[in-house]
């Protein structure tokens, strides 16, 4: 007897390309000036999972900045198995937008924010 298999599905958070280049009027200013593009904060907002350099990520937590957030500030925290990583404001300020979802951060890290769809 086989069981029903569960397909997961994930699609990108964030705007397209197209869409993310940065003004004033998208961008979230910290107290410390730097700006954080809203396009990241939309696509942190969306997301089930992370991406983390090819290793897909629970997001466990996610706190997109707003002005009131200082650099050591934790902006997401992730889980795969025992492994737990997080991630502060200063170290996602900066990050550059490859595409849907996707971002390099200044450390070099790849990130990609996923919203899941179970198909049955």
């Amino acid at each position: 007897m086989k069981a029903a298999l569960a397909a997961r599905t994930f699609k990108a958070c964030g705007t397209p390309v197209a869409a993310a280049r940065a003004t004033e009027t998208n961008m979230t200013m910290a107290r410390s000036g730097t700006p954080l593009a809203m396009d990241l904060v939309r696509a942190m907002g969306d997301a089930d999972y992370v991406l983390i350099d090819g290793i897909i990520f629970e997001s466990a937590y996610l706190g997109p900045p707003d002005s009131d957030a200082v650099a050591d500030d934790i902006v997401l925290e992730a889980r795969h198995g025992d492994t737990e990583l997080a991630f502060t404001r200063s170290e996602m300020d900066g990050a550059e937008h490859l595409g849907e979802g996707i971002y390099r951060l200044k450390s070099g890290a790849l990130l990609r924010f996923l919203s899941s769809a179970t198909v049955h």
